[in-house]
Parts: C-alpha cells; structure tokens; sequence
C-alpha cells in the first residue's frame, strides 16, 4: 500500500466528504487521525470503518476556527503517532443570505472555518513537514470559489481565499519537497446539498454537462490520489472534479 506508515490529519471527517476522504486514504495504508468538531458519535463511527480496513485511527475534537484547539489537536496527534505528512483541509460551513440581510455573524464565522482554519490547521502541521522535508497538503475548495453564487458572498470569499492561500503556500514549500492543492468539488450528493429542493438540484443538474451530482467516491480519489508519491510534481493546482460545470 503506497501511503503505508504515513500519518494523515483530516478535518472534518466524521461525514460527507471528509469521510469518503478518510476511508480512501486507509484504503491505501495510512493511519489517519479523525477529526470533528461536534459529532463524536459519526467520528467513532469512522475510525471503526477505518480500523476494519487494518490501519490506526482515533478521533480527535477541534473547531478549527479556535487557534488554541487547532494546536492542541496537532499536538495530540503528533504525541500519538509523530509528524502529520499528509493534511487535508475538509472542515467547513455554509451560511447562505443575500449581502443585504448578512449578519457579521454569519460572515465572519463562515470565513472563521473555511479560511482560517485552513491556514490554523497548516501552520500547525507545517513545521514538522519542513523538519522532514515532506509533506502533502491538499484543501478542499469549491466549485463556487472559482465561479461565485448568489446568496453565498460569504462561502465564496472563503473558498476563493484558500485556493489564493494554496498557491501562495506552494511556492513557499516546494523546495522543501511538499506540495499544496486544492480539490474543487462541484455538486455531490452531501448533507450540505441535502437542504436544497429537488427543484434547486435539478437545477444546478441541468448545468453540469454531465447532467447529474458527482458521487463523493469521484472526489475522494483524486485526494487520494494527490497525497501519493506518483503526485510528487503536483504543486499549486486546482483541479475541479464538477462534472464540467466550471467549464
């Protein structure tokens, strides 16, 4: 197995796609920490999907808009099983309204997880992958940080923010043999698109050319993918699985 011995940090990952994400990279032979912010119960139930596939894994509980709870679970997982080599960017919320009626509430936590998270988690994780000079770090956009969406000001700035964030931090890292990517998922079946109404679905079905949602294994593994030696000259991308919608 390719990844086997590496130790991989997935937020959010009790659900959707974070844990599609998890259970591809134990496929493959890492040990992968859980993380959840508030479902203790769906982050068991990972890492006991994950320990049947035959790799380690344990839950661990951060809000990753909470610096002093990000470095405490990179902390916990590096006392654990040593430096996190692969670190994959999943947590994030929505908070959707017009600009008019937006909250600074609601702007600024979406912004608080989406991005600063983003950059908590891989400040955290980051130092050791310079010591050792490897590292894979891959965030999970969105289809909308590429194209924009009404009633998701908020969401979009977050996601076009880490995508900017990404090709910044490669170029940094990048002699340091680590490479940073995102992953823009379109429309998948998720909790997130759950709330939509059939007719919002067939929607934004109608303008994806492959005229359905992606299914969340077609995400998964091309993060798995990038988290392999094979992808060691991928660097400062974004690569859409959409279906074609941002065509």
């Amino acid at each position: 197995m390719e990844l086997e011995g590496k130790t991989a940090l997935i937020t959010g990952a009790s659900k959707g796609i974070g844990r599609e994400i998890a259970i591809r990279l134990a496929e493959k032979g890492a040990q992968v920490a859980v993380n959840y912010n508030s479902s203790p119960a769906a982050a068991d139930e990972v890492v006991a999907k994950l320990t049947s596939i035959g790799v380690r894994s344990f839950p661990v509980q951060a809000d990753v808009a909470d610096l002093d709870q990000v470095k405490s679970m990179v902390k916990e997982v590096e006392n654990e099983w040593g430096p996190i080599e692969i670190l994959v960017n999943n947590a994030g919320i929505i908070d959707d309204t017009h600009v008019i009626r937006m909250s600074d509430d609601a702007w600024h936590r979406v912004i608080d997880v989406n991005l600063h998270g983003t950059f908590y988690t891989t400040r955290a994780a980051l130092r050791q992958m310079m010591v050792n000079r490897w590292g894979r770090i891959i965030n999970i956009g969105s289809i909308v940080g590429l194209r924009g969406n009404a009633t998701q000001t908020n969401y979009t700035a977050s996601k076009a923010a880490v995508i900017g964030f990404t090709k910044a931090l490669a170029k940094e890292v990048a002699s340091r043999n680590i490479t940073a990517n995102v992953v823009t998922p379109g429309y998948f079946e998720t909790e997130t698109t759950s709330v939509l109404s059939e007719e919002m679905k067939q929607y934004w079905r109608d303008r994806t050319p492959m005229g359905r949602f992606g299914e969340l294994e077609e995400v998964s593994h091309m993060v798995a993918f990038l988290a392999l030696p094979q992808a060691s000259y991928i660097t400062g991308q974004v690569i859409s699985v959409d279906g074609g919608l941002a065509v």
